[in-house]
């Protein structure tokens, strides 16, 4: 139960460094899902009544200390190890590393509509909301990021809501408020050398991400409680939707040159070093086949090999459901 559970927490922690992928669909297809919501949702004025009754130890009960505990120290092994790894994986596999999640996102959305007791006409309504919800999301241009301690902290609780999604990534979210190579920056600096300016922008993030998992975290644990086959129809809308931003194969079609503010659209000033760094902000990608690939080696065979793997590995996954 304890390794498994931070096995869980880690693949969670991983997924939210990477936009397009949601920790909320690792927690889903492995069976702990609800759990999480209930217990975050746990979080109210009534512990401090608790902790005057019953003492630390009946605090640590009511707030489901042991499994916070071993989920978080998983995630936040993830998370910190996912800064530095996805730079690398996107530089060297940036194609089979999305392969991997198209697998994986295809063989989650099946598993949650699975899960649904009985379809009907209202469910598959659900699902086509969903999913237009999170496709339309998918086509929206990022916008530009700061580093106001407010604003930090608005876009920690809406990206940290989109956490609590399958299918909808809170990376993702971050990188459509133009903060996704903020926060991922400042993370570096603040883990690296630990300046201060760094670790107040992630601290009110942190600060934000807090509180829009209590509120959020309500709202879905209600919709669960009383509404649940349709909830899950609209998640499996919202992973299905997704797809669309982790399509394997993406060209750049506009960036902003993040000095000037300059949009370009002319592709044959592009390069893979430019289009990996921070200097840019990308506007638009366009889906292409493997052939039309620019600026990296498609890796048709090893994106193969990686989509298979994403479909497999939820199997490895719900194995843990049990445990």
């Amino acid at each position: 139960m304890r390794l498994g559970l931070i096995v869980k927490g880690l693949a969670m922690g991983i997924a939210e460094v990477i936009p397009g992928v949601s920790g909320g669909t690792i927690a889903f297809i492995t069976g702990i899902y609800e759990e999480l919501i209930n217990t975050i949702k746990a979080f109210n004025f009534s512990l401090i009544g608790v902790i005057k009754k019953q003492g630390i130890g009946g605090f640590w009960k009511a707030i489901n200390g042991n499994f916070l505990l071993l989920l978080g120290l998983g995630m936040a092994v993830g998370v910190v190890s996912g800064i530095f790894l996805i730079g690398y994986l996107l530089t060297n596999f940036q194609a089979p590393l999305w392969a991997f999640f198209f697998g994986l996102i295809i063989a989650s959305a099946i598993y949650i509509a699975r899960k649904i007791d009985h379809w009907n006409a209202v469910g598959i309504v659900f699902v086509l909301i969903g999913f237009a919800v999170a496709f339309g999301v998918t086509l929206l241009s990022p916008a530009e990021g700061t580093t106001n301690f407010l604003l930090v902290m608005i876009s920690g609780m809406i990206a940290i809501s989109a956490l609590l999604l399958p299918g909808v990534s809170g990376s993702f979210i971050l990188l459509l408020l133009g903060m996704y190579t903020i926060i991922r920056g400042e993370a570096e600096q603040a883990l690296s050398t630990f300046a201060s300016s760094s670790i107040f922008v992630i601290f009110f993030f942190a600060l934000g991400c807090l509180i829009g998992l209590v509120l959020f975290s309500r709202i879905l644990s209600y919709t669960f409680k009383h509404y649940k086959n349709q909830t899950l129809a609209i998640l499996t809308g919202f992973m299905l939707g997704s797809l669309n931003k982790i399509w394997p194969w993406r060209n750049p079609a506009s960036w902003i040159i993040k000095d000037t503010n300059e949009m370009i659209t002319d592709v044959t000033v592009m390069n893979k070093d430019l289009l990996l760094s921070d200097q840019i902000q990308l506007i638009k990608e366009v889906k292409v086949l493997p052939g039309d690939y620019l600026f990296f080696d498609p890796q048709i065979m090893l994106c193969g090999i990686s989509f298979l793997l994403g479909l497999g590995i939820v199997f490895i996954l719900v194995k843990f459901e049990q445990d």
